[in-house]
């Protein structure tokens, strides 16, 4: 977790007080909708899916691209890799395959990897910035602004992504893109969603459900992302990444947060409202385990450590 650790203390450092408490006085609105229980059950077909080839997404780009990443490729069964780019540094890790279990295009956006520092520069790039409009021609007007390390990390290769998607749905005749992600990767992942959302035919479903998922823009962004793709994402008990960058800073989380309140995998409360303070958003980094950041969800870890390379 040295790289986690070492954005932990950035931002602190970087804004001291505001952080450490949840946000008195900012401008953003936290809800306070009682939370309601879920069983494992209820989320299996949502997340486990999506949460195992995120996993696959922290493997080496040879083993993904031979489909050769040991438990992560083979719990996954016959799956069809198409296309994958970025460095796993400064530029990371995404793949995009073919499941054949519901005929869809999934594409995976790889997690800030601990080991590598260059990853966690996307990540400390605190400062909200207006989203681009080229890319989003609806939004224009509308105020959204974006975190900028996260936006400049989807620039990096959203040209190339489309055109693998586009690709895949001409060449599988798939009428489904599933879009999943981890930590750097869940938020890179919310904007590909919603790239590829204005970019495919009307008639493609896009879904997208994420993990640990760190706050990517403001209010307008939020919103837009409830209005047009529906997050759903996971948190893990006392995991700090989802409450930052602040809510002091003009940061708000969409809604679809489901929380994960203990190791067990058995108690989990899905979360009315944006940034809900019953769920990860009531927790603070002065109780904060970094331990959570990587899992369990729904029984799955993620990182390096269950990949043949596994560092």
């Amino acid at each position: 977790m040295f790289a986690l650790l070492n954005f932990l203390a950035l931002l602190s450092s970087a804004l001291s007080a505001p952080i450490l408490g949840l946000s008195p006085g900012s401008e953003n609105a936290a809800a306070t909708g009682t939370p309601t229980a879920l069983a494992l059950s209820d989320l299996q077909s949502s997340f486990k899916r999506p949460a195992q080839f995120a996993r696959v997404a922290f493997c080496s780009s040879v083993s993904i691209s031979n489909w050769t990443c040991g438990e992560p490729c083979t719990a996954l069964g016959n799956v069809t890799f198409l296309q994958s780019g970025g460095d796993q540094g400064l530029i990371p890790l995404y793949y995009i395959a073919h499941d054949p279990t519901d005929n869809s295009i999934v594409v995976a956006h790889e997690g800030t990897v601990t080991s590598n520092i260059l990853s966690i520069l996307n990540d400390v790039k605190l400062g909200l910035v207006d989203l681009n409009v080229t890319r989003f021609p609806s939004t224009a007007g509308k105020g959204i602004q974006v975190h900028s390390g996260f936006q400049q990390t989807f620039e990096r290769t959203a040209d190339g992504l489309l055109a693998g998607v586009m690709k895949g749905l001409s060449d599988t005749g798939a009428k489904k893109v599933a879009v999943t992600g981890h930590s750097l990767g869940a938020a890179v992942a919310t904007m590909t969603a919603a790239f590829l959302k204005q970019s495919v035919d009307p008639s493609i479903d896009v879904s997208l459900a994420v993990f640990g998922l760190p706050r990517g823009g403001n209010q307008a962004w939020a919103d837009f992302l409830d209005s047009t793709v529906g997050v759903k994402y996971m948190t893990n008990q006392q995991d700090p990444v989802p409450i930052v960058p602040p809510r002091s800073l003009g940061f708000q989380h969409p809604s679809g947060e489901i929380h994960s309140l203990d190791q067990s995998q058995n108690n989990f409360t899905s979360c009315p409202g944006q940034d809900n303070e019953h769920c990860s958003t009531g927790n603070s980094l002065l109780q904060s385990n970094t331990t959570n950041h990587d899992g369990p969800y729904l029984g799955i870890t993620f990182g390096r450590k269950s990949c043949p390379d596994g560092q």
